[in-house]
């Protein structure tokens, strides 16, 4: 039987041993300041014209260089023919270019001394043994020269706080303190629709796609010491380096909330995205002990991720496991205890006003004067907002009957 006691304190592990590269490495795909973009045109619709637009749209505080060898210019801005004419150090490269021609584009990049570069392409390891060598080629490629690659087969990056939007997404997304990150570029185009709807912003949202190079751990090392990220939010397909991953979260969610919404859980699921970014998901049971030891938060339904990106951008964090629930009926305040003392909430005890002051204060705030002690505190439904917090309450929800 699968252990399902929530601990409260991750587990610090042994030091890692695998190669990981420092955290700062990640700086050029938040906060460039130049872009290339390789494979710019002016095709209406295309990847290459939105991308383009999306970069000069959204002002980030550097210059954009599309580079394409058949056009003098696009969209009125001069285009170079490879990244060696750009007349200044390029920081980020965008390449959307097909499959095939990226490795030698990679070693370009690296001989001008490119730090880093997101290949939105896709064609590599998903569609089999032939994209998986170039795949391969890519990343060797890149490590020849110390670059990192987010991607291929990806989204893109979109930094709301440096006004950065190297994505061929149709907007961008507000500012906020919440990171989003996923492997699905269809279900984030969803997330941003959505928040751009609601109102919900990000501080970045990231679209990993294969994980050729750059992966979990080293994006949750880079978040951890974000000072524009209170919060992560994942939809990861494939955990990759385990290894890396694991060590990351165990650092980074003692100080910071980690939601990870994690599909696999039948095995029509796992193959399904298996094919989706060509890896393996891994066994679902030992990721779900691997989430509980490390403080990490799993989100079941991809409604979840909506509802808690939306807390996480509206709400301040909580401070400690103090929770209450206000309801004008005692049913609704028990279905939010199960799923809180899953994740190791904590509940504020109510109990009986001890005086008589104290119970004229309940009243003049709109509570009974003898609230339930385990169903929290009944309230009638038109004094919330006037209602102040009992001492050392730190969280507080509302749910009414009627």
């Amino acid at each position: 039987m699968t252990d399902t006691t929530a601990t409260p304190v991750p587990v610090h592990p042994k030091p890692s041993t695998s190669r990981r590269p420092v955290r700062s490495s990640l700086s050029p795909f938040f906060k460039p300041k130049s872009v290339a973009l390789i494979g710019a045109t002016e095709k209406v619709g295309s990847v290459g014209r939105t991308i383009l637009s999306n970069l000069i749209a959204s002002p980030f505080g550097g210059t954009v260089y599309p580079v394409n060898p058949n056009r003098p210019s696009i969209l009125g801005i001069q285009c170079h023919p490879n990244v060696a004419s750009i007349p200044e150090k390029v920081e980020l490269a965008v390449i959307v270019t097909p499959a095939p021609s990226i490795p030698g584009i990679i070693a370009e990049c690296g001989q001008a001394g490119v730090p880093a570069a997101v290949v939105i392409s896709a064609g590599f390891k998903e569609v089999g043994s032939e994209g998986a060598a170039i795949e391969l080629a890519v990343v060797e490629e890149a490590r020849r020269h110390g670059m990192r690659v987010i991607g291929p087969n990806c989204l893109g990056v979109m930094s709301p706080i440096s006004g950065l939007n190297a994505t061929f997404a149709a907007g961008m997304a507000r500012k906020g303190r919440v990171s989003f990150s996923g492997q699905s570029g269809a279900l984030i185009t969803a997330v941003l629709d959505w928040s751009l709807r609601e109102q919900v912003g990000f501080s970045s949202i990231v679209s990993l796609g294969s994980m050729a190079d750059v992966g979990w751990g080293d994006l949750i090392d880079y978040l951890g010491d974000d000072p524009d990220t209170d919060a992560i939010v994942l939809y990861m397909e494939t955990v990759g380096d385990a290894r890396a991953f694991l060590s990351a979260v165990r650092e980074v969610a003692l100080h910071k909330p980690i939601i990870v919404m994690k599909p696999g859980r039948s095995e029509e699921a796992s193959r399904a995205a298996a094919s989706h970014t060509g890896s393996m998901t891994g066994s679902d049971e030992v990721l779900d002990t691997a989430f509980r030891r490390t403080g990490v938060l799993r989100a079941d339904r991809i409604s979840d991720l909506f509802y808690f990106a939306e807390v996480l951008g509206k709400q301040p964090l909580p401070r400690g496991p103090r929770l209450t629930v206000l309801t004008n009926a005692g049913g609704p305040a028990c279905w939010p205890r199960t799923p809180s003392s899953a994740v190791g909430a904590g509940w504020r005890r109510c109990r009986k006003p001890p005086s008589r002051p104290s119970t004229r204060s309940c009243r003049r705030h709109g509570a009974m004067p003898t609230p339930s002690t385990s169903s929290g505190m009944h309230l009638h439904s038109d004094t919330l907002k006037r209602w102040r917090s009992w001492p050392g309450t730190k969280t507080v929800t509302a749910s009414w009957s009627s």
